[in-house]
């Protein structure tokens, strides 16, 4: 998929992993509508630094534990980019709590924004990718969906759910749409990841339902 002029959402783009999603697609040439929750201001500053670029942006807030919130995000950003090309469901909570002092709540603090708002985004956003007849989904998983690690448990079940997810939308919207995952593990260099999401945003057109471990191999060691 050529990336230049096209629009991307990338969640949780105002920060850290994100951020430099968002500045690897603008580096190919693609516009991005940047999600954040809280960090205003932090927004705004990735937004300066894409269109420093050469590329259009704009930020759109929006509390993804809450399903009209997510619901009100995919359509604004549908609406104001004119159609998405790209969505990379990136953002995520990652509360620690040991196991005899969890509570339904931080299992569902975990689940709604982990897993929840990756399904409704892609369910919504997917859609209308698949009516459009082209786009591509990128689902930031981690590798403790595959090896969980103590007094994280609901983190790692929501992770464990957005790997699953990756398959099974990858089957309900192809071929028009490719769904795949990446999962980074504790020692990831950010330069890994971006070139792993350019690869999947812009080359891999015979690749759908994958997760690409990026973990430098702690998975297997």
């Amino acid at each position: 998929m050529e990336l230049r002029g096209r629009w991307a959402l990338v969640t949780g783009a105002a920060k850290r992993v994100g951020r430099s999603i968002a500045l690897a697609l603008a580096e190919r040439g693609a516009n991005v509508v940047v999600h954040y929750h809280t960090s205003t201001a932090a927004a705004a500053e990735t937004v300066g630094a894409l269109e420093a670029l050469g590329v259009r942006a704009f930020a759109l807030g929006g509390d993804l534990s809450r399903s009209t919130e997510v619901e009100r995000l995919a359509g604004e950003a549908e609406a104001r980019s004119g159609g998405l090309a790209v969505l990379v469901n990136s953002a995520a909570n990652y509360l620690r709590v040991p196991f005899d002092h969890l509570t339904e709540a931080v299992w569902d603090a975990s689940l709604d924004t982990n897993l929840k708002a990756p399904f409704l985004l892609s369910w919504s956003v997917g859609r209308a990718m698949r009516a459009r007849g082209a786009g591509r989904i990128i689902n930031i998983a981690d590798w403790a969906g595959e090896r969980p690690y103590r007094d994280y448990l609901p983190y790692c079940v929501s992770k464990a759910g957005v790997i699953c997810l990756t398959k099974a939308l990858a089957k309900e919207l192809a071929p028009e749409v490719t769904v795949n995952a990446i999962a980074p593990g504790p020692v990831m260099p950010p330069e890994d990841m971006r070139g792993c999401v350019r690869f999947l945003a812009e080359e891999a057109d015979f690749t759908t339902g994958s997760t690409y471990y990026v973990d430098g191999g702690r998975l297997i060691a």
